[in-house]
């Protein structure tokens, strides 16, 4: 990562992503956002889409791409991250399907759904600029800590630190997989921008700010970005030496 800001709150924060966005946005119309889902980015949204109330013409030509996805429920479940984007992204912002790349969470054939997903961003690519948060476990999109990382699209077997996600909290049920993109496909972005805050994010923090990088710490795999950007709170870096 090239550069790390703390801001004092939550509101300040989303207000310094929501202005990165704007600027690249204005320098590419066609800008295609990797869109993560969760708490993090969901203020981002927001003031994205009252930008949209005043300028709308720069929204027309936006492209979002799913991140990832939740696997075996349905499209409509509250809890897939499709009905969070489309909440708080593709409606807001007026996207057009033909704009929109998603991952159905619902797939018969969810290896082939990857294939399908790889495919389209092979031919639409590559991403412009990617939100991404921080896992408690270091996971990036849904990529797990493992001996190995895969560069493409692929299923994940979800850890039990992902299953117990603020998104699946009042599933009786956990999914056991997701989809996701590949490390690969994350780093083929020109700009990625990581989210972190609450003071519950303050752990996963403090070991990536350790800077050693390992397949078993996901996020960590930032630091090898040419163009990454961290912006967080200041509950989430308490006591934690940012520019070391």
């Amino acid at each position: 990562m090239r550069l790390t800001q703390v801001k004092k709150n939550y509101e300040l924060m989303s207000l310094a992503a929501t202005k990165l966005i704007m600027e690249e946005l204005s320098r590419k119309p066609d800008l295609l956002l990797c869109a993560a889902s969760g708490s993090t980015p969901t203020l981002t949204y927001k003031l994205l889409s009252e930008k949209k109330q005043t300028l709308p013409n720069l929204f027309k030509k936006m492209r979002i791409l799913k991140l990832d996805e939740w696997n075996g429920m349905e499209m409509d479940d509250p809890t897939t991250c499709e009905v969070y984007l489309q909440k708080n992204l593709i409606k807001p912002l007026e996207i057009s399907e033909d704009r929109y790349i998603s991952f159905s969470s619902n797939s018969k054939n969810p290896e082939l759904e990857c294939k399908i997903i790889h495919k389209k961003l092979c031919a639409h690519g590559p991403i412009d600029f990617c939100v991404l948060g921080l896992g408690m476990n270091g996971h990036v999109g849904l990529n797990e800590p493992a001996k190995e990382l895969m560069p493409f699209s692929h299923v994940v077997h979800l850890s039990a630190e992902s299953q117990k996600h603020l998104m699946l909290k009042k599933l009786p049920i956990k999914p056991v997989y997701g989809l996701s993109l590949g490390i690969a496909e994350i780093f083929s972005a020109k700009k990625i921008l990581l989210l972190i805050s609450g003071e519950n994010k303050n752990s996963a923090m403090r070991r990536l700010f350790t800077k050693k990088i390992s397949t078993q710490f996901p996020a960590s795999l930032l630091w090898l970005h040419h163009n990454a950007i961290c912006l967080c709170d200041e509950e989430a870096a308490y006591g934690i030496d940012v520019n070391v």
